[in-house]
């Protein structure tokens, strides 16, 4: 029984080998090839290799904030405890979600707005560089874009793939055009497991640094 077991990273070779070929003769973006890879690895959904939107230049982006120790906040505990830490953290960074926080939950009550809507204004107020990485909510994708217009948020970079049907593709649309650097899943498809693989597949391109 033990000889049929396959090692994990056995099993993760053979899986981006069976992308490979069923891609067939389609030629990835090199600069993108690893990130769409990913998201087809942990979806099993070849459509990402036609949904993903990458702003110009926005991987580099993302990996000279990561070393620059930029923190990376998500909308969703599953899009944190997704992200690998170890390379963010030795960097300096940290990997933080506030949806769950007591007084983002009672200023979004009091007020009548989503709770991720106050969390992305509490990450407003970090006062040290930031990297969204969201995979549900598309009022955080409008909160984002609404802080930057009003001058209260630079975002480093934003991954922008929530999931769904009301205001999912409109809010990745006006990220695209809020000329934050970005990635987005055009359409309705994402999810926290989508945000959590491109952020991994960006930081696996970095040497890992020792703490």
């Amino acid at each position: 029984m033990e000889s049929n077991i396959i090692k994990p990273e056995m099993i993760e070779a053979r899986s981006f080998e069976i992308i490979g070929e069923e891609l067939g003769d389609r030629k990835l973006d090199p600069r993108y090839e690893l990130i769409i890879k990913r998201c087809i690895h942990t979806s099993a959904d070849f459509e990402y290799a036609d949904s993903l939107y990458f702003a110009d230049g926005v991987v580099e982006i993302i990996k000279d904030a990561i070393t620059s120790g930029a923190c990376i906040v998500t909308d969703t505990r599953m899009a944190q405890a997704g992200i690998n830490k170890r390379r963010i953290e030795a960097y300096g960074g940290e990997v933080l979600c506030f949806i769950g926080d007591e007084d983002v939950a009672a200023e979004a009550k009091s007020r009548g707005v989503t709770r991720s809507m106050v969390s992305m204004e509490k990450a407003s107020r970090l006062g040290r560089p930031v990297i969204f990485a969201i995979g549900n909510a598309p009022t955080a994708l409008m909160s984002i874009c609404a802080l930057k217009e009003q001058g209260i948020l630079t975002p480093a970079a934003v991954v922008g793939v929530p999931v769904g049907f009301v205001n999912v593709c409109e809010s990745k649309e006006e990220l695209i055009e809020s000329g934050i650097p970005c990635i987005v899943a055009r359409g309705r498809k994402g999810g926290s497991n989508i945000a959590a693989a491109i952020i991994n597949a960006i930081q696996y391109q970095l040497p890992l640094k020792k703490l």
